[in-house]
């Protein structure tokens, strides 16, 4: 989100960052030789199960906060490997884990290893959920090395090529509990935390006064790493990606299905969040909070000017500030004599258009919202987003509003000229 005190802070839409988010993660994990359709091998089914009982036995010592346990299960002979695993143990002591396990496991390809055993590459899914937060369990694809020694199956390594993907990897995790949030942090400061849990404490009842049915945020999970280069393992991407950008929200995890879900998480970018003022975090966390209220209403078929736009209007509903103030870089366009002729499309949303473009149509997203609200109210504002949703804009708007998408476009085109002149 850009804040007026500050660089170019716009988050990236939340549908969208946690698909981009999720691609990164899967196009990381190539399919094991020998897991695909084919004559059932003996050896391997024998060395999948032995697997996954190492697992299951290295989940339950985790969760019981056994480290002697946890240690024993990774291999003697790597000791480097060791000597992480003891670091993320000990990283996870803050973490209000209610569940661990890997499931989904299976191997592959074979090499010899030392002794009367051998290694096998093998893929799995970490299931955890954190207690009194998520529904349903957040699943993370992993890949592993398991060696058998002297009879005896160990963890011997991990896929670490792609970075830092979870928290704890990076860090000894601080926790801070709110009314609404559970603050996670690794290399902060907690009382750098504990500002950042009062300000997502906020923004639940925010979102929750302009968004009123299902779907509200409930409770927030926000992870804060040590900088931007940090995020960007967390994310998935170059850290350049979210230069600027102070939170991105991810559904990254998630399980179709309408079922239970984990909790939204959103994840700050400790540098472009910092140069805020605290009016500008609030914003931040208030319009990443709305990502996670309307996920489910989110769609392929809502614009990113309604998405983007509706999370903005909610993060400035009750601000009481001029909208210039809101939207210097539109304001002085439109005072320049070049007003916008189209509602944002979803490529002006793009971080490489540039940052002045990228204001741009945040800012006129923001507008179009406002303008929905003020025109024909904020309960027809909530339904217009639930029902584009469902099917194209046009319907949407000739269905709750009784107007078309460019009588709509012309509509704000005026209304734009209006308040930023």
């Amino acid at each position: 989100m850009r804040a007026m005190d500050g660089p170019t802070t716009r988050p990236r839409g939340g549908r969208r960052a946690a698909l981009r988010f999720l691609a990164v993660v899967l196009i990381a994990l190539p399919a094991l030789t020998g897991c695909g359709a084919g004559p059932v091998d003996g050896a391997a089914v024998r060395d999948t199960d032995a697997v996954r009982r190492l697992l299951d036995g290295w989940a339950k010592a985790l969760r019981d906060r056994d480290e002697g346990a946890y240690l024993a299960a990774v291999d003697p002979g790597e000791r480097a490997y060791r000597d992480r695993r003891r670091q993320v143990f000990a990283n996870l002591a803050d973490v209000p884990l209610a569940s661990w396990e890997y499931g989904a496991v299976r191997t592959g390809g074979s090499t010899p290893a030392p002794g009367d055993g051998h290694r096998v590459a093998a893929e799995a899914e970490l299931r955890y959920r954190l207690a009194g937060y998520d529904a349903a369990p957040v699943s993370v694809p992993v890949r592993l090395t398991a060696v058998r020694r002297s009879g005896r199956w160990y963890v011997a390594g991990d896929d670490t090529a792609s970075g830092d993907r979870q928290l704890w990897e990076q860090g000894r995790v601080t926790a801070v509990r709110g009314r609404h949030s559970l603050v996670l942090g690794a290399g902060r400061e907690p009382a750098a935390l504990r500002a950042l849990s009062g300000l997502a404490d906020a923004a639940v009842p925010a979102v929750a006064a302009a968004w009123p049915d299902d779907g509200r945020p409930g409770r927030l999970v926000v992870e804060m790493p040590a900088s931007l280069e940090r995020m960007g393992a967390l994310l998935g991407a170059p850290p350049s990606d979210y230069r600027g950008i102070a939170a991105v929200t991810t559904t990254a995890g998630e399980k179709g299905g309408g079922g239970p879900v984990p909790a939204g998480r959103i994840v700050v970018n400790p540098e472009a969040y910092g140069a805020l003022s605290t009016f500008g975090r609030r914003a931040v966390l208030t319009h990443e909070a709305t990502h996670v209220a309307t996920r489910a209403r989110t769609t392929d078929t809502t614009p990113m000017w309604l998405s983007e736009g509706f999370a903005d209007w909610v993060a400035y509903r009750t601000a009481d500030r001029a909208p210039a103030a809101i939207a210097p870089e539109l304001t002085r366009a439109v005072t320049a004599g070049r007003p916008p002729d189209r509602l944002p499309a979803d490529a002006d949303f793009r971080f490489t258009g540039g940052a002045d473009r990228l204001a741009r149509a945040y800012e006129g997203a923001w507008l179009a919202c406002r303008m929905v609200a003020e025109r024909w109210g904020e309960r027809k504002l909530v339904a217009f987003y639930r029902a584009a949703g469902t099917g194209s804009v046009e319907k949407a708007a000739r269905e709750v509003l009784g107007t078309g998408e460019r009588e709509l476009t012309a509509e704000w085109r005026g209304y734009v000229r209006k308040v930023l002149r």
